[in-house]
């Protein structure tokens, strides 16, 4: 089982980008799907997340308004439309999988999640 992140690249503060996680092997009806970033010198921290069967999405507080998660099951792919981008934004990030219906939890425990893609690097100039 692996999850494929795609989609990072540079953009201009204000502009928008879509990461795809492309999550084969993995059934949405068991694992829950989060986002999460790491700038250089900061901690990991949660994006959003999608529960299992699409029970519900979370967002911390700088993502919301800004970002969307959102799930084709028939894709087995998870994405994260990110709008008005910012320099703050700028990091790596990452997709992971957990085996849980309710992600909420591990958005902001980061290390609860069992698997993780290697991450693609977004990264906002001002």
């Amino acid at each position: 089982v692996q999850l494929v992140e795609s989609g990072g690249g540079l953009v201009q503060a204000g502009g928008s980008l879509r990461l795809s996680c492309a999550a084969p092997g993995f059934s949405f009806d068991e694992y829950s799907i989060g986002w999460f970033r790491q700038a250089p010198g900061k901690e990991r921290e949660g994006v959003a997340c999608i529960s299992s069967r699409q029970a519900g999405t979370h967002y911390a507080d700088s993502a919301k308004g800004r970002f969307t998660i959102s799930s084709d099951n028939a894709k087995n792919t998870v994405y994260l439309q990110m709008n008005s981008l910012n320099a703050e934004d700028t990091a790596k990030y990452y997709c992971a999988a957990e085996r849980t219906a309710f992600c909420e939890y591990g958005l902001r425990n980061w290390p609860s999640y069992e698997y993780w893609g290697q991450g693609t690097q977004v990264t906002v100039s001002s």
